[in-house]
């Protein structure tokens, strides 16, 4: 009989990864993108299931299984596979995508999976959630704070504080939210799975939730996958398993960190205790491997960039597409030369690491880029400046003017403004073991960034001594190409198949000790941390 079932339950598994990749390929990589749809690969959550199983140990209590976003029902077909369905007394999950919830609903009816229709957060909200689950196994959607308006920001932060008394950063994406309200809705004493993006353990909007899990639930084991295992063919993040129980934590507990491999069989482990897990900043750095090689190498007494530079991201233009046009271009047009600035291309199109100019400026490159970037109200623009006046009405054939950033700006073909600074570095790159990810660039032109550059401008007494010694700015950026790939990395922060971004406060955090050996007069702008950046 036990066979029968288990083959039963190995066929429906089968029709839901073909159900499952049939509603795939209906939607595109962006809208799927959108709404934060990455199903669980039926041997990871299998494997989940498995170590919670672990975690059980000889309990013989009945399981109230629950998923607050179902879809095809991935981690409740590993449930059965891994419990049973006669341990298994109560499952719910909830999904708001109504083709994946009939779907669910379809497969799973006859093994006892009630499916709610919905947004997870309103129908926690409202109580519709019964019975109270004592084991919850979920991957929640993956989708980022900019696909959620701030209507809905505001509804979940309120919602997350009055159900959990945590305070979310509006730049937390809805994982964040999903994790912490069901975490509200478990059972005390539950146990919980959670596959979300690892982002959260280096970030600052990620400090709530780091917070709870060390305080407020007995964080048991956290496995982060290698970067380069990208555990969701199209979806680009790292990921990490959270496994803990909702009781508060013993004072002396310490949590397994993994990292690659998987979890049954991981490359690197570590018993971190809670308290140092409270000062740490960024959780990525355990535990240590070789590969997991994300040392922040600054202790935050010496000198850092910051101290010496104001780091700043490179514009944003809201559609680069259309406001940046070659040089050439521009001037067929005949779009007047003072509203356009020269900017420097995306960092694949830049061969060297030192740019000269020409005589008006712009980059000895290739190809040169400028930007439209225009302050005159569309009445003078129209009047004075025809050809220009021309160019930008076709933006409203183009939809360009729904954009996001577009809509907040007046006039809206205004841009960010931002002066030319000799050292940029760019914001995402890649790189492994002491190579670089990012790379430093030394601008002697007139350009400025887009914001795939963090721009560095130098300041005080860094900024003098480049006024009176101008030929020093080759050693600066000597100095900043010196900086280790170690210490890049364990500033910045690692995304699926191992694409590394730094933002500016974690570029200010570098320790710049090595300028100070050189020119010791600078010394006296050292702050106590390095907190100088735009």
């Amino acid at each position: 009989m036990n066979r029968m079932i288990a083959y039963e339950d190995n066929l429906i598994e089968s029709r839901r990864q073909a159900i499952q990749a049939e509603i795939d390929t209906r939607k595109s990589a962006a809208e799927r993108n959108r709404l934060g749809q990455f199903a669980t690969p039926n041997a990871l959550a299998v494997e989940i299931a498995r170590y919670v199983q672990s975690v059980l140990g000889r309990t013989k209590g009945s399981i109230r299984f629950a998923d607050p976003s179902i879809g095809s029902g991935s981690f409740f077909s590993a449930a059965l596979a891994v419990f049973g369905s006669k341990r298994i007394s109560s499952a719910v999950g909830v999904e708001l995508d109504p083709e994946f919830a009939d779907a669910a609903r379809n497969l799973w009816a006859d093994a006892g999976l009630e499916v709610v229709r919905g947004d997870f957060t309103r129908v926690v909200a409202n109580g519709l959630c019964q019975p109270t689950p004592n084991v919850i196994l979920a991957n929640p959607p993956y989708v980022r704070h900019h696909h959620m308006n701030r209507e809905d920001k505001e509804r979940l932060q309120g919602l997350t504080f009055k159900m959990t008394g945590v305070e979310v950063s509006g730049l937390a994406g809805l994982y964040v939210y999903f994790l912490l309200l069901a975490t509200a809705w478990m059972e005390d004493g539950g146990i919980a799975a959670w596959l979300i993006p690892s982002e959260f353990m280096d970030v600052n909007y990620g400090a709530a939730l780091k917070g709870f899990l060390a305080d407020r639930v007995t964080l048991i084991r956290a496995h982060r996958f290698d970067p380069d295992d990208v555990q969701f063919g199209d979806a680009l993040v790292s990921s990490v398993v959270l496994v803990f129980r909702k009781t508060p934590p013993a004072a002396a507990h310490a949590v397994e960190f993994t990292f690659g491999g998987t979890l049954a069989k991981p490359h690197a482990r570590d018993l971190i205790p809670r308290e140092r897990l409270r000062g740490s900043r960024k959780w990525t750095v355990y535990p240590s491997h070789a590969k997991n090689d994300r040392h922040t190498l600054n202790d935050g007494n010496g000198p850092t960039l910051g101290d010496f530079f104001r780091v700043q991201r490179g514009i944003a233009t809201g559609c680069n597409k259309f406001f940046v046009l070659d040089r050439a271009d521009a001037k067929s047009l005949g779009l007047p030369a003072k509203y356009l600035r020269p900017i420097l291309p995306s960092p694949r199109y830049l061969k060297a690491t030192s740019i000269d100019a020409d005589s008006d400026g712009y980059p000895l490159l290739d190809r040169q880029l400028c930007v439209i970037d225009c302050n005159l109200p569309e009445p003078l623009v129209e009047a004075k400046h025809p050809a220009l006046w021309k160019y930008l009405r076709s933006a409203q054939s183009l939809g360009i003017m729904d954009g996001y950033l577009i809509g907040k700006r007046s006039p809206w073909y205004k841009q960010e403004q931002r002066e030319p600074t000799p050292f940029l570095c760019t914001y995402m790159g890649r790189g492994s073991d002491d190579k670089q990810p990012f790379r430093f660039i030394w601008n002697r032109s007139k350009a400025i960034g887009t914001n795939l550059y963090l721009m560095l401008y130098p300041q005080s007494s860094l900024a003098a001594m480049l006024r009176r010694h101008p030929n020093r700015a080759e050693a600066v950026h000597a100095l900043l190409g010196q900086v280790t790939g170690h210490e890049l990395r364990g500033e910045g922060r690692v995304y699926g198949g191992g694409l590394n971004k730094i933002e500016p406060s974690e570029l200010a955090r570098i320790s710049a000790a090595s300028f100070v050996e050189l020119w010791p007069e600078i010394r006296s702008d050292v702050q106590p941390q390095g907190k100088l950046f735009g």
